[in-house]
């Protein structure tokens, strides 16, 4: 299997989990990423950040507190440390005791069932290598074809790029830019990722014109997603996968 990005005339949406199906079950947790797959998605989508000892770990924000029992940086704890945490319970008490995950676990786990998006979180926090730890996971898994790399850092994914251009990355951003296609091109970008609500049909064909596909995030209603598809989007990332199946 492998990630086709630009969506083919006629072909379904390349459907992505937002941190897994954050909707239904804890983000970036096991729990939240089987529950994806349960509902049918091709990728899961995935936050990744530095823990104290230089391993990759799957966590959205800088800190633990919104999203674990714990406090403080996760850059200041190490991954034995982070492993401690519940990071289900504050969502619901039968999801206590899921656990933060290493990239190279989530790696393990979706190889031959489903692909994955890496967003890699760089700022204001910044993390010196990351973009080579996170190339090095993804080709120690095998998963260069499975993997697309994400991040509103577009020098952090430019510098991805450089290291192992075989691995797709798209751009992460919030707004309408003048040149979008420019921008993916200075990242060394194969699609751009808008927020949803700043995709347009004009946008689309321009990126398909450039052969960039167009990604956007994150509609979580019927009618916002069913505008995408008929504007000939590629892949859409949601927090409620099983809205999908109503398009």
């Amino acid at each position: 299997m492998a990630l086709t990005l630009l969506r083919a005339a006629g072909a379904p949406l390349l459907r992505v989990g937002h941190r897994g199906a954050k909707g239904h079950a804890p983000e970036n947790t096991l729990a939240s990423f089987n529950r994806a797959v349960e509902l049918g998605v091709n990728a899961v989508e995935t936050d990744v950040h530095l823990s104290q000892n230089g391993e990759v770990v799957l966590i959205h924000d800088h800190t633990v507190d919104r999203t674990t029992d714990g406090h403080g940086y996760v850059k200041d704890m190490t991954t034995v440390e982070l492993k401690k945490l519940d990071a289900g319970g504050w969502y619901g008490p039968e999801f206590a005791g899921q656990r933060i995950l290493t990239l190279a676990e989530l790696l393990t786990w979706a190889k031959g069932r489903v692909g994955v998006a890496i967003e890699i979180k760089n700022g204001p926090i910044y993390y010196p290598g990351i973009a080579e730890k996170v190339v090095r996971l993804v080709r120690q898994h095998d998963m260069t074809r499975q993997a697309l790399l994400l991040s509103f850092d577009h020098l952090v994914l430019r510098e991805a790029k450089m290291i192992a251009p075989e691995i797709a990355a798209g751009i992460l951003y919030v707004g309408r830019l003048v040149d979008p296609v420019a921008a993916a091109r200075a990242a060394g970008a194969d699609a751009i990722h808008p927020q949803w609500a700043f995709v347009t049909p004009d946008l689309v064909q321009a990126a398909h014109a450039a052969g960039l596909a167009v990604s956007p995030w994150c509609p979580n209603d019927l009618p916002a997603l069913q505008r995408l598809s008929e504007m000939g989007v590629d892949s859409v990332g949601t927090d409620y996968p099983e809205l999908f199946d109503q398009i």
